[in-house]
């Protein structure tokens, strides 16, 4: 009969997937499978940061955070009194944490740092603009968490 040290134990925890890379198996599976629904289907070698754009326009319509559009009552107001015909859109925040999963995904896989399209220029730009418009529609300003020190580094 074999008994389970605490080392056998450690190591057997060690190569069960956290939930961070649950989660990236899953988005890449998902982006992946977007490539094979395109028409014609589309190599991951020829993937661009505009395909890259194409499926997060693509996800929108899966989104819950309700973006005002300029022409709302209710533009630029964080909590409105009533329900608008408002699309429900991808948080800035989600589609951020998305981004960065995948394009580690994307070179855990075998594809190159330097044709990373989840690092090309257009899709940060494409960020950014969400998170700012976003911050304008719903009245909430993002703002970059800063560290705080930390009091046993003295």
């Amino acid at each position: 009969m074999s008994e389970t040290t605490p080392s056998s134990s450690a190591a057997a925890s060690n190569n069960t997937p956290n939930r961070y890379e649950n989660q990236k198996r899953r988005d890449w599976n998902t982006f992946c499978q977007y490539l094979r629904s395109q028409k014609p289907p589309l190599p991951l070698h020829l993937c661009s940061g505009a395909h890259v754009l194409e499926f997060l326009h693509y996800l929108d319509q899966f989104g819950k955070t309700k973006v005002h559009n300029p022409t709302c009552l209710y533009f630029g107001i964080p909590n409105p009194p009533a329900p608008c015909p408002c699309s429900l859109r991808q948080a800035w925040g989600s589609l951020d944490a998305l981004i960065g999963r995948l394009r580690a995904a994307y070179e855990e896989n075998g594809g190159q740092r330097e044709t990373n399209p989840f690092a090309a220029p257009d899709v940060r730009v494409y960020l950014r603009h969400v998170r700012d418009f976003q911050s304008k529609a719903r009245g909430v300003s993002y703002h970059k968490k800063r560290k705080r020190p930390n009091p046993n580094n003295k």
